[in-house]
């Protein structure tokens, strides 16, 4: 693959900046409808090779490109050739996710004596924000400099009421791609009224490329001494349970499928990994949680995150009738998602981290997926 010169990226996507007809983005994949929000590519790319583009529909990444132990690159993000198709694809690959990931019981919760209800689109349970939450919403995006480094910044006003959340919430959310191969996330929201948020990125990844089969070989530890059992809705029970002697256990590296059809309740309700795990943290404090490695080509993901959870999910309801990148189906358990959070249901369990937001408050969150290599 040729990689665009770092230089010519901020210079095209400056210049889109000052000419909003001119994105970093193949013209054939722009909307032509002049009702229709304009969807849009952009390009980052640093000084070692690392390539991603990323549309403004979700703050979707569309590819990431990153080399092997022999500097080979690949794309290890699962997603479609055409940005066209995230319009009526798989809601969430490589998408923002908001007002909440992961699920609220029932799509009810109560904030100041008052009750309200949302969305539902999981059975009774309202997940990720809704079917129309912030991964199916267009965001306004402008290229920065952050900390020296290519950047894209999205913004988006989420109203007062949208899948029935309360206040209008002004969101802000920054992609940076730094030359110590690190993809940074960084997310600021404030709102008029109380409110909840808990925002997350839902990239599938496959660290030997996506379509190379199943992440089943990926070795994965997660730095948590616990996780919150789920119902067989996935709706987490408000108490925390001791990974010690259980699947769940990825304190020592294991690879994923080593215990994955293993004879335990939780992965039964999961259909295997679909669950949060409890950091060994302090609160707000950027620190590592988890790490992947994908032994053949030697390329290792660590995820950093100021955030107190990190659900793991093994892709277990991918079942092949996606056909993604090069014509290829995406199935059974070919992608893995660590997506950086406060707790599902968190609304509605006391014990939980809250949740709330309130005016005059910010809510912020980093989250960092840094990218190395192995022998």
């Amino acid at each position: 693959m040729k990689l665009i010169p770092n230089l010519f990226i901020v210079l095209a996507l400056l210049s889109s900046c000052s000419n909003p007809g001119k994105k970093d983005m193949n013209t054939s994949d722009s909307l032509s409808a002049a009702s229709t929000p304009k969807l849009e590519q952009f390009t980052l790319a640093n000084s070692n090779g690392l390539k991603m583009t990323v549309t403004n529909f979700g703050c979707r990444i569309q590819s990431l490109w990153v080399p092997d132990k022999n500097g080979a690159l690949a794309d290890i993000v699962l997603g479609y050739d055409s940005i066209k198709r995230y319009l009526d694809g798989n809601p969430y690959f490589g998408s923002v996710i908001g007002r909440y990931g992961n699920r609220i019981a029932r799509g009810k919760f109560s904030l100041g004596g008052k009750e309200y209800q949302l969305a539902t689109n999981n059975g009774l349970n309202s997940l990720h924000g809704g079917p129309q939450g912030f991964h199916n919403r267009y965001w306004a995006v402008q290229p920065i400099k952050q900390d020296g480094a290519d950047a894209l910044e999205f913004r988006y006003k989420s109203t007062d009421g949208e899948e029935g959340y309360p206040g209008n919430l002004e969101v802000k959310m920054v992609y940076t791609l730094t030359d110590k191969n690190e993809l940074v996330i960084d997310y600021e929201a404030s709102t008029d009224q109380p409110t909840v948020v808990n925002l997350t990125h839902h990239s599938y990844f496959n660290l030997a490329g996506a379509g190379s089969g199943d992440i089943l070989a990926h070795k994965l530890t997660i730095n948590a001494n616990a996780f919150t059992p789920v119902d067989s809705t996935l709706i987490p029970s408000g108490k925390l349970q001791p990974v010690k002697g259980t699947p769940f256990d990825f304190l020592a590296p294991h690879a994923i499928g080593e215990r994955i059809n293993g004879n335990h309740e939780q992965l039964k309700f999961g259909k295997g990994y679909d669950h949060n795990w409890v950091l060994n943290k302090q609160p707000d404090s950027l620190s590592l949680a988890a790490t992947v490695t994908e032994p053949v080509s030697g390329r290792t993901m660590e995820v950093w995150t100021t955030e107190p959870g990190i659900q793991f999910y093994s892709g277990n309801f991918l079942n092949g009738a996606d056909i993604g990148k090069g014509g290829i189906p995406y199935k059974f358990r070919t992608g893995f998602c660590l997506e950086a959070q406060h707790f599902p249901d968190s609304p509605n369990q006391k014990d939980f981290p809250s949740t709330e937001l309130k005016p005059g408050q910010t809510y912020r969150q980093k989250t960092i997926y840094k990218f190395l290599t192995s022998k």
